[in-house]
């Protein structure tokens, strides 16, 4: 490594150190501050000062202590080994980091993101003398039951290839050489990527796609496209965690990035805990063989929470080059965003409003732009997708905080908690009047291909019907839901079918847990012939308390318990059923 000249503490507040004598230091350049070589990044430059971020804790530093430059930004090592693992926020794997230190982080700890002892199968996919450039596939080996690791030409390398081998190889080792116009260019299993910029493809591609979730209320009303981003915005206990596991879990995504970010040390604790027991519906093995986690807990140093999400995504976005649709889970932003406020108080920058940094906006912009669905780099032609899905912790739920407000500009898909929801153990609590998907008409002629024309239909009866519902709530508190009349309170029923037997979504239900597109389908065909039947007959003169009292409304409560392959015949059942039912109140 290049010697630099070393510069010494100045000064030091909380996580922000203040260097001096460090001219030729670049913005966001990573040094190693004091005698225990803390690991830090450059953040703002000022003369021969330089403003430090460091990702430890700084109890113990002295002015006058040493502070050493690297010449590298912060970056993350890329290769097979990182699924199934489980980081910090700056890709230090903690079960490394245990069995070094204990069960506390020590500080000053150096530990590689990728294992560099542990020998990979590594099958070349090309020959000797092939003209090869960026992104090409060379080879692969196999990284898990489930994921296939494939070994990309690192982006700027194109040539021919002079030599590649075959067999048992270290993420450090030479697996072929490539003649460039500059020279011979050594190609390992790993590539390194500083964090803070995106990694290329050729050509960003609309969001057509709906990234399937098994959840009734993001597929039918709020879809998400994969390569799209989307924001859980929630108060305390209104189920974000829970969702982003739900989404983890059931997305049709095949790689999961969570990111706990700032969040409380025992829920994530429960993370890394229930994640590597999960199973996984899609694959049948467990749902870690396709994940990684990385952890950066409330009390960790609140620099490396800035980093965290950076380190996610850039992840994520390696693997979208090999032409995987990656989900990324951001747990929570917000917890992110304090980190800047702290950072940006530091750094003594005019505060914007409640604090936060006036380039608040610019940065959460800057994180969820990295998400698209792409062609990728390389010859061959593959897409991959990068779908950034981030839970917002706005104070007492309020969102019109900056945090909620700055990502509803940015993201495509909006799930608005509701605390009121919650109390009533309505699950998942998004309020449907509140949120939006603008994913609904690039992803109409998906819809239309794969479920039916007659899907958008169903969906916007049944929105019309609960935006309907909740202008009748004031009537309904004032003069009691018996005095509005029986298309009226035919409404409401239809409504509350549609809240209860419908919208409500038990996350823990073996059968209920997922909903495939056709069984929505089917459920929404249900509740709409039991409208379109209930206002035939009220028509007719029969009274609303009748309908109301008709059997078969238990057995639509109890259908979504029915497992999918059998609901095709549930559901003739049913249409057969509330056909006989209101032919029999008519005569």
């Amino acid at each position: 490594m290049k010697e630099f000249k070393k510069g010494t503490i100045k000064s030091i507040a909380g996580p922000l150190v203040i260097a001096e004598q460090m001219s030729g230091c670049e913005m966001y350049e990573v040094v190693r501050v004091g005698e225990e070589k803390l690991m830090g990044e450059t953040i703002k430059l000022m003369g021969d000062l330089a403003y430090v971020q460091v990702y430890e804790d700084t109890t113990g530093l002295k002015p006058g202590e040493v502070v050493v430059r690297t010449g590298m930004p912060l970056s993350v090592e890329l290769g097979p080994g990182i699924i199934g693992n489980f980081y910090d926020g700056i890709q230090r794997p903690l079960q490394e980091i245990k069995n070094r230190s204990g069960d506390f982080i020590g500080r000053g700890i150096t530990v590689p993101g990728l294992n560099p002892d542990k020998k990979w199968d590594f099958t070349p996919t090309v020959e000797k003398g092939a003209e090869l450039v960026e992104g090409d596939i060379i080879g692969s080996a196999p990284e898990s039951k489930v994921i296939i690791h494939k070994i990309m030409l690192p982006p700027g390398i194109n040539g021919k290839l002079f030599e590649i081998k075959k067999g048992s190889f270290t993420v450090n080792d030479t697996i072929a050489v490539v003649e460039t116009a500059g020279g011979k260019a050594e190609i390992k299993m790993k590539q390194q990527w500083p964090v803070r910029i995106g990694r290329p493809s050729k050509e960003k591609l609309s969001p057509s796609v709906p990234l399937l979730t098994g959840q009734r209320i993001y597929d039918t009303f709020f879809p998400v496209a994969k390569g799209g981003s989307a924001a859980i915005p929630g108060g305390f206990g209104t189920g974000k965690t829970v969702s982003q596991h739900q989404l983890a879990k059931w997305a049709n995504s095949q790689v999961v990035v969570y990111v706990g970010c700032g969040e409380r040390g025992n829920e994530m604790t429960e993370v890394l805990e229930t994640f590597p027991e999960l199973d996984d519906p899609t694959t049948g093995e467990k749902l870690m063989e396709r994940s990684t986690l990385i952890a950066n807990t409330s009390n960790m140093p609140v620099a490396a929470r800035e980093a965290s999400i950076y380190t996610g995504v850039t992840i994520a976005e390696y693997y979208r080059d090999m032409g995987y649709d990656v989900a990324l889970m951001a747990d929570s932003t917000s917890r992110w965003a304090e980190a800047l406020r702290e950072i940006s108080g530091r750094l003594e920058e005019m505060p914007g409003e409640e604090g936060y940094p006036a380039y608040l906006a610019t940065r959460l912009s800057a994180f969820y732009e990295r998400a698209g669905r792409t062609t990728t780099l390389g010859k061959e032609e593959r897409m991959g997708s990068v779908t950034l899905v981030g839970a917002v912790s706005p104070p007492g739920g309020d969102l019109s905080e900056p945090v909620s407000q700055n990502t509803l500009r940015a993201v495509g898909s909006f799930w608005a908690l509701d605390s009121s929801l919650a109390d009533r153990r309505h699950f998942p609590a998004i309020n449907w009047l509140r949120s939006y998907s603008l994913y609904l008409d690039p992803t109409h002629e998906w819809y239309n291909e794969n479920a039916t024309e007659e899907f958008r239909e169903l969906r916007k009866q049944a929105l019309v019907t609960l935006q309907t519902e909740a202008e009748l709530q004031e009537i309904v508190q004032l003069i009691g839901a018996d005095a509005l009349p029986e298309r009226e309170r035919t409404l409401l029923e239809i409504a509350r079918m549609i809240r209860e037997d419908y919208l409500q979504q038990h996350a823990y239900h073996e059968v209920d847990s997922y909903c495939s597109l056709e069984k929505q389908l089917l459920m929404l065909k249900v509740i709409s012939l039991f409208n379109k039947k209930a206002l035939e007959a009220i028509d007719l003169g029969v009274s609303i308390d009748k309908i109301t009292s008709l059997p078969v409304k238990d057995e639509i409560a109890r259908m979504k318990y029915v497992e999918g392959d059998q609901f095709k015949q549930k559901h003739e059942e049913l249409e057969k059923t509330i056909n006989e039912q209101f032919d029999s109140l008519r005569e």
